[in-house]
């Protein structure tokens, strides 16, 4: 299997590394992460300009690229730049669109290509603990509209949603992948409450509830309790989005470590030269080209059968959550005190790196699912 990118993804590579290096630096991105908005709506406009969020869907839903590679170029490029504004929820929900909207729901698709529109997933719960399955938010149908009613957690870049993807039980247990339902929820509807809050990684997230929130049929995306498999195969586009974005951060985080290594001096000497360090470096850089390996499998299994794309995706999950913990601990250790220091960039990419971890479903729950998806 040839694992070149084409001519096209190296040429999208260099034209999104050389924005984010000039447009984009630590400064700019530390402001705009610390901002009351959380992201940069400008760069979020430029961005869609240079037909960055394009690349991340089909030519038939208006974008010009969406194949796993494809979005596996753009997210460690926005990895290694730390990118804050909403490229994760924009991927998830517009592929949740282009498989199960109807034509009128699939006209959002270019708003969010052209960055007009921002949306958010609205999926995850306080108690869930990862599990796709379990929604405990419940969509009533009475006559002509749907009761909509419940509580989701980290929802991010909620405040400023113009549209939530909201998941509910519509039937079945709570943990059950039957009787889940899909709506297109606007901001704007009576009973959507939004409380913001900054994150630890940068950036700003949102608890959001639904008080006797209604709706009416036109909200549904897809089919009444069958969304659980467009859930599934979205968020595994953005599975594999955080774990390219991982591969981005860590390439960062080394490439500090080593420079640290070769002009700190200790004893009159690089503290590069000392054999224990050179040996923990080349650990790391090996356990850095294993979690790439797993992204590139990752990549080339979107478009197979569920199983094989889904064990896959939890793959690269697990490794990239397993040793994107080890390179942010490491590359704090090989620098001491200062690696925990707020002015070093490298702390945010550590801080990052073990964010990742939590968001889809930690190292442990795709262990698991890795493991329960074998057995099946």
């Amino acid at each position: 299997m040839n694992f070149q990118h084409t001519e096209d993804r190296r040429m999208l590579a260099d034209t999104l590394n050389r924005f984010i290096s000039e447009q984009y630096g630590f400064d700019m991105r530390d402001r705009i992460a610390r901002s009351a908005q959380g992201f940069s709506s400008e760069l979020w406009g430029r961005f869609a300009e240079l037909g960055i969020i394009g690349a991340l869907f089909d030519e038939a839903d208006g974008g010009f690229g969406g194949g796993g590679f494809d979005i596996s170029v753009v997210f460690e490029s926005l990895g290694r730049g730390l990118v804050v504004e909403p490229f994760l929820d924009t991927l998830i929900v517009g592929r949740a669109i282009a498989k199960s909207g109807n034509e009128a729901q699939k006209a959002l698709a270019g708003e969010l290509i052209d960055g007009s529109r921002i949306v958010a997933l609205a999926h995850g719960e306080p108690d869930s603990h990862y599990e796709l399955a379990r929604v405990t938010t419940r969509a009533q149908h009475n006559g002509d509209t749907w009761q909509l009613n419940g509580a989701k957690a980290v929802v991010q870049h909620g405040e400023h949603a113009a549209v939530f993807l909201v998941s509910a039980r519509t039937g079945g247990e709570d943990d059950a992948q039957e009787g889940l339902t899909l709506f297109l929820v606007p901001r704007d509807t009576a009973g959507v409450n939004v409380r913001g809050y900054r994150k630890i990684d940068g950036g700003r997230a949102a608890e959001v509830t639904f008080d006797n929130v209604k709706l009416g049929d036109h909200a549904l995306l897809g089919a009444t309790g069958e969304g659980f498999a467009t859930l599934e195969y979205a968020i595994g586009f953005g599975v594999l989005a955080l774990c390219s974005e991982a591969i981005g951060a860590m390439d960062v985080a080394k490439e500090y470590t080593l420079e640290y290594l070769r002009t700190r001096k200790q004893f009159g000497v690089p503290i590069g030269s000392f054999q224990a360090l050179q040996h923990r470096m080349a650990d790391m850089l090996l356990e850095i080209e294993q979690a790439r390996s797993s992204v590139i499998n990752a990549a080339a299994a979107l478009g197979a059968e569920r199983k094989v794309r889904e064990r896959a995706l939890s793959a690269a999950k697990y490794s990239v959550g397993r040793i994107g913990a080890l390179v942010a601990e490491e590359c704090i250790q090989l620098h001491g005190g200062i690696g925990m220091t707020w002015e070093l960039p490298l702390a945010h990419y550590a801080k990052r790196l073990v964010m990742i971890d939590h968001q889809l479903g930690d190292e442990d729950h795709h262990l698991e699912r890795f493991i329960a998806l074998g057995a099946d």
